[in-house]
């Protein structure tokens, strides 16, 4: 079996995984099975430079808020602010503080330089503006929506003025208080405010929808797809606050699903506009339901690549991150009898697996699923290897 395990593998390339495709996809997902590890966004850049010099891919969405993502957009291809400042303001969840983020970003802007705009590459965060204990207020993304609509039509179309928006809103840290995630009665997402809120955005989407002609021509495309982006992620925070409040059992599975909602929508958008390499956790990506335990028990809800998948067909693709050891996180070598413990027995450091001639090298007998000592890490589900186009294994992974 040994030998048949090491005939699947490749090197980790751009001309290595098109070739585990039956055509380019529109989107193709690269998963990572662990946060915050720069060997792996590393590999990630290699891929996204060889995937634009070589298959004409022209963006790369992360895991991080969209709406913030837009700060490096803005740097990667028109050079606005520094580098210092959209690392620190244009990502989510820390991940600005990457030294392999860091050098996407200064790789973006550079190689854009001096090229014309249809070659420059786009830089896209497809979170929404969601961290792990609070929610974000609407604030943001709603008055640049009623902002880009009030310069373009006719006030009598509005629905509202921006003072009315502003007095819904109240302050922030009604929104952003961390007691909500687990107390919903310390949310405000079911208050007659909100509610009001609710309704007055659904009228400005259907606006900015119905002049999408009109706007596109007096402004441009790229502006009216950055309304359209406030618009969804104005919608989307408000469903996300409303199941914040929610007191019934399936609040959880709600907000998991809400997100990744919010994820595929936005990766959707992205793509419209040409293909897109994303990378993010494995489990927003994966073509099976995702799950989870949380405090209020276990959760199962659809990714955002199952929704996209569902849509795009073969012009989706999804290629799974595994590895052998994170020691400095107590992930010591995998036991042989695992996915990952065959694959670590390879002579390779990291490595390309077609997952279809895996399957025919395992036979009949299922490996064993490996149980991870560190909550931070998620090994790979053997059962999901036939949703899988491709799997890139790692072997160690160093402390970044």
């Amino acid at each position: 079996m040994a030998t048949d395990i090491k005939d699947t593998a490749h090197a980790v390339d751009a001309a290595a995984v098109m070739g585990l495709l039956p055509s380019r996809p529109r989107l193709l997902a690269l998963g990572e099975p662990t946060h915050g590890e720069d060997t792996l966004l590393e590999l990630r850049n290699e891929l996204f430079r060889q995937l634009v010099e070589q298959e004409g891919y022209r963006t790369i969405a992360l895991e991080s808020d969209c709406v913030r993502g837009l700060l490096v957009d803005d740097y990667v291809t028109s050079g606005t602010g520094t580098l210092d400042e959209v690392m620190e303001q244009g990502f989510s969840h820390g991940w600005g503080s990457s030294a392999a983020n860091r050098a996407l970003v200064r790789w973006m802007r550079e190689h854009n330089t001096g090229r014309p705009a249809s070659e420059r590459v786009r830089f896209a965060g497809f979170d929404g503006p969601l961290e792990i204990t609070a929610a974000a207020s609407p604030r943001q993304a709603l008055n640049a929506l009623h902002g880009y609509l009030a310069a373009h039509v006719d006030a009598q179309l509005l629905p509202c003025t921006a003072p009315t928006l502003d007095r819904l809103l109240g302050t922030d840290d009604r929104w952003t208080d961390p007691a909500a995630m687990t107390d919903p009665a310390q949310s405000v997402g079911r208050s007659a405010a909100v509610d009001r809120l609710r309704l007055l955005t659904d009228e400005l989407v259907t606006l900015l929808d119905v002049r999408t002609p009109h706007l596109i021509a007096e402004t441009s495309r790229d502006d009216w797809d950055r309304a359209c982006l406030y618009g969804r992620t104005a919608a989307g925070l408000l469903r996300y606050h409303h199941g914040m409040a929610d007191p019934s059992p399936a609040r959880m599975t709600r907000l998991c699903a809400l997100r990744d909602s919010m994820m595929a929508h936005n990766l959707l958008a992205v793509a419209a506009r040409g293909p897109v390499l994303v990378h993010a956790h494995n489990s927003h990506l994966q073509r099976e339901k995702s799950s989870m335990r949380t405090w209020e028990g276990p959760v199962e809800w659809w990714s955002a690549g199952a929704l996209v998948s569902a849509r795009l067909g073969e012009e989706y693709a999804f290629v799974a991150t595994a590895l052998g050891t994170l020691r400095h996180q107590g992930v010591d070598a995998p036991r042989r009898d695992t996915v990952e413990g065959l694959l670590y027995a390879l002579p390779r450091d990291h490595c390309l697996i077609d997952p279809r001639r895996l399957a025919t090298a395992l036979g009949d007998t299922p490996p064993a699923p490996r149980v991870s000592p560190w909550f931070g890490y998620a090994p790979l589900d053997p059962a999901h290897l036939a949703g899988i186009d491709g799997l890139v294994f790692v072997k160690d992974v160093p402390r970044s």
